[in-house]
């Protein structure tokens, strides 16, 4: 877990922080370079670190102050520093971080008071592991073509109340699958209505009809799942948000997370030329070491430059995020979209150049830029491919 250079705050300084967020970043940096935890079995490491993160009140973080948060409401900035300061020490720990917020975000913006109760404590506390179950075989960035369905059942107390509703369908590339403790599920309610035809259900691990044991090897490995609903029948309390909502509702939640995944990207980066630094100046060449050369101090300033260019995007996506929560909620999907984009470029870049001037060295597995090298790719795809900020972002543009 110890880095060859710890970082600082000092990036802190800029005006998008508080006081209370430079004090966060400051005990979570005392904290994390501690903790050892064997990530040979990705499953078994994830629960690990839910454990640790939810004892240590890192996981306070996720939920609001009502149910048991550590501030009144969801703070993009807390978020973000929160993430990049768990990336550059372990993405694992990051991972299991961001999924107990973007697994219960859903019921924290649109949950009922009963629902906030039962899931959002136990979140906070790592009691309970939480997933996001929005993608498909068939539908990915193309959530109005997904086939999941929930058909509702009728009482017969109230004329057409409903009393339930069963799921059938698949979801796939679901985080925390096979590990989680419920799902936030979206599924159609309404098939010929696209994307205002989907509903969002809390569904327990344990309902019968849920199957969650096809497992998703990846390069980078984090429990991955694909889910399996056969006859999975829930009650209507499990219905989270508005009727035909839940589109809106998954948009609201992945805009809150969206600048947070571009933190984490900053944090991969961030260790990556700490990384490059070391091995520069260690590294023996010619006589001289590798950092002598006006070559590789190029490079590290390209990096460097590279990657303040991507914190000045994440830290006013979540600033802009903060304010305009403040102000009743106001959208800020480009700017988070442009801060996710140019993060995970950018880091894609910066790991590639710390790869590079490690040489030989840096293709070896198990040495930390080649690691880095697997974690950085599958972010500039997950919560919404790089592909698909452009398309956002030029939508915004044209509608000035």
């Amino acid at each position: 877990m110890h880095p060859p250079s710890a970082p600082t705050t000092a990036h802190l300084a800029l005006p998008f922080f508080e006081g209370a967020h430079r004090e966060l970043a400051r005990q979570l940096l005392a904290w994390a370079p501690e903790q050892q935890v064997d990530e040979t079995d990705d499953r078994r490491a994830c629960r690990e670190w839910v454990r640790k993160l939810g004892d240590a009140g890192w996981l306070r973080y996720c939920v609001p102050a009502s149910f048991g948060g550590a501030l009144e409401r969801l703070d993009s900035r807390a978020l973000v520093i929160l993430r990049e300061t768990l990336a550059y020490h372990s993405p694992l720990a990051d991972f299991a971080f961001a999924m107990q917020g973007l697994g219960s975000g859903a019921i924290t913006l649109a949950g009922t008071p009963e629902q906030q109760a039962r899931y959002l404590s136990a979140v906070a506390r790592g009691d309970a592991i939480a997933a996001f179950a929005l993608s498909e075989p068939d539908a990915g960035s193309d959530a109005g073509a997904m086939k999941t369905i929930a058909d509702s059942a009728h009482g017969t107390g109230t004329a057409g109340s409903t009393d339930s509703f069963t799921l059938n369908g698949s979801k796939t590339w679901i985080s925390n699958g096979g590990i989680a403790n419920f799902y936030c599920v979206f599924a159609k309610t309404d098939m010929a209505a696209g994307t205002r035809g989907i509903t969002a259900f809390i569904v327990d691990a344990d309902t019968p009809g849920l199957d969650s044991s096809e497992q998703i090897a990846v390069m980078a490995p984090h429990p991955l799942a694909t889910l399996k609903f056969s006859q999975c029948r829930v009650p209507a309390s499990a219905q989270l948000g508005a009727l035909n909502g839940g589109f809106k509702l998954a948009m609201q939640t992945l805009d809150i997370f969206r600048a947070s995944v571009a933190g984490a990207a900053l944090g991969f980066a961030r260790r990556a030329l700490a990384e490059a630094v070391a091995h520069a100046k260690q590294r023996q060449m010619f006589g001289q070491t590798l950092a002598d050369f006006q070559l590789t101090q190029a490079k590290l300033g390209e990096m460097a430059a590279l990657i303040d260019a991507a914190a000045l995007l994440t830290y006013r996506a979540a600033w802009l995020r903060d304010e305009g929560e403040k102000r009743g909620g106001v959208r800020v999907t480009a700017e988070a979209a442009m801060a996710k984009m140019t993060a995970t470029e950018n880091a894609q870049r910066v790991i590639d150049m710390a790869l590079q001037m490690h040489g030989g060295l840096g293709v070896k597995v198990g040495t930390k830029v080649e690691s880095l090298y697997r974690d950085i790719r599958s972010l500039r795809i997950y919560e919404g491919a790089t592909e698909v900020q452009q398309l956002i972002i030029g939508k915004s543009v044209l509608q000035g």
